[in-house]
């Protein structure tokens, strides 16, 4: 029996002060702007540990870690409400500090940018499974809990009212899975965030060639005899390249490879250094897993329960939602008061990677900041 039917079997069984709204006005309609690099404060790391967390397969953990960063203040109304916290939640594999990069967080971050963190409480956290936050790598190996996508949602939201005393979210902000969490926060907590902005997602479960491709990739892993059922003590090399493999033509985009390789040695060379680093920075459990969470993800069924404001950003060259598939266009309707944008294949834009280039989707981002009503508005 394979860990992915073992997995599907044990689920059967059990599934981004008075003055604060003046104030609030001004950050989203007034200065902020797309700009390039400028100065932001430095990031605040920190850790919150749940005790007893229960997952959706029944399964428990005594002491589940997440670990995550923050930037800026958070300010709260006359009420006790935080007005300016942002949650901006990273793709499968990464972590939060990715956001930190200079071209996401130095084109959002600074002074006098979109979410500028002398204005904005900006949260980065480490998602169940990745980072520093509890995950397989840590010990537990294939005896881990199997999280779900709902999991880390819940977590997240354990994370902002019990660990950081944020009641409120300004803004849920995500990438690839994060955006796929976007859609989740929206039906689990529809009154906690002003707005949501998913980039590179679908609001539907997983088919067709993306949900084989990371069948693929688990599989890839799963029948390497090195693997040994997650008890390895050494990472089964040819499962992972297998798996890599399959991740790096998930994400590709033909420009920018072909101007990575432009000529026949070139790119070679290129394939084999990607190849060397994603080994070496990788554990076969923790991809397993990661990959795994995504199996009962299926917004569409209630996306009428998302009432805040949400903005949709995928672009053209995705390969993981690609738009010839025409989903986005019956299911945005759905959502009270969804917004959808294509970006067109361009020189800027990366494949599935175009959801973190602010410089590429960010006056939509701008758009949108100005339009969300004052905080405690909505309805």
């Amino acid at each position: 029996m394979t860990f992915r039917t073992l997995v599907l079997a044990a689920v059967a069984t059990t599934t981004l002060g008075a003055a604060a709204r003046a104030a609030d006005r001004s950050m989203d309609a007034g200065s902020p702007r797309v700009q390039s690099r400028g100065d932001s404060p430095a990031p605040t790391d920190g850790d919150f540990v749940v005790r007893d967390f229960r997952f959706g397969t029944g399964e428990t953990l005594p002491s589940l870690n997440l670990h995550y960063r923050t930037l800026g203040t958070p300010r709260r109304d006359a009420s006790g409400v935080v007005r300016n916290a942002v949650l901006i939640l990273h793709g499968t594999g990464g972590t939060g500090a990715g956001f930190l990069s200079r071209t996401y967080g130095g084109e959002l971050f600074g002074a006098g940018q979109l979410l500028d963190a002398t204005r904005y409480f900006i949260i980065l956290p480490d998602g169940i499974g990745h980072g520093k936050s509890s995950k397989p790598s840590d010990g537990l190996h294939a005896r881990f809990p199997k999280y779900t996508y709902d999991d880390m949602v819940r977590s997240q939201h354990l994370l902002l009212t019990e660990g950081l005393k944020v009641n409120h979210l300004r803004l849920v902000m995500g990438t690839s899975m994060g955006a796929m969490h976007c859609w989740v926060w929206g039906e689990m907590y529809p009154d906690f965030a002003d707005g949501l902005v998913p980039l590179a997602s679908v609001p539907t479960q997983i088919a067709g060639r993306n949900r084989i491709m990371r069948t693929m990739i688990m599989d890839s892993i799963t029948k390497d005899p090195a693997w040994m059922n997650g008890d390895y003590k050494e990472q089964p090399h040819q499962g992972l390249v297998g798996a890599i493999n399959l991740l790096m033509m998930m994400t590709s985009s033909p420009l920018q490879w072909h101007k990575s390789g432009p000529a026949r040695d070139a790119a070679d060379k290129w394939y084999e250094d990607q190849i060397a680093s994603r080994v070496a920075s990788t554990d076969a459990n923790d991809m397993l897993y990661q990959y795994n969470a995504s199996r009962e993800y299926d917004p569409s069924p209630n996306l009428e329960k998302i009432t805040t404001h949400l903005l949709a950003i995928n672009s053209a060259d995705d390969v993981v939602n690609p738009p010839e598939l025409g989903l986005m266009e019956k299911l945005i309707p759905r959502v009270k008061h969804g917004k959808y944008i294509l970006i067109p294949t361009s020189d800027q834009t990366r494949g599935h990677g175009t959801h973190s280039l602010p410089l590429v989707w960010g006056k939509y981002l701008q758009d949108f900041m100005r339009s969300l009503e004052p905080a405690g508005t909505q309805n």
